[in-house]
């Protein structure tokens, strides 16, 4: 009997390393901190996510996905810049997304941009066509469409 609950404990603990999520943070300029030290990008993910259907589709279908959270832990710091309708946020989370939306143009949402570790624009990428996460990854590729 103890050998399998051990078992079964080793099986959960390694089922639930495997559904761990990516970490998102919200600070651009932590983002960037932590993009220079393990010389990664960032990819900032301005969404509407509880009101916005194309966002929705994006985070359910690539952005959660195993594919694109084993390509982020290995290529990417990953920032959501989230602009709810029905979720409250802090008001100075809100302001800072506010002048994120200002200073890269946003014009929609999903918008997505990467950056380099400078800050410096190598990406911007306006909507979600239904990407798997396969042609999305290779969308971030620099110098790809």
């Amino acid at each position: 009997m103890m050998k399998r609950n051990a078992i079964a404990i080793a099986m959960l603990v390694c089922w639930a390393a495997q559904i761990q999520a990516a970490e998102w943070l919200t600070d651009l300029p932590q983002a960037l901190a932590k993009a220079r030290t393990e010389k990664k990008l960032v990819l900032m993910d301005f969404t509407g996510s509880d009101w916005c259907p194309p966002c929705k589709a994006l985070h359910e279908t690539v952005l959660t996905s195993r594919k694109f959270e084993d390509y982020a832990d290995k290529n990417l710091v990953l920032v959501v810049v989230d602009f709810p309708n029905k979720t409250k946020q802090p008001k100075e989370l809100k302001e800072a997304n506010a002048a994120l939306a200002k200073e890269f143009k946003i014009d929609g949402y999903p918008t997505v941009i990467l950056l380099d570790p400078d800050r410096k624009q190598l990406k911007n990428m306006l909507g979600y066509g239904g990407e798997t996460p396969d042609e999305f990854i290779a969308k971030l590729a620099v110098g790809g469409q």
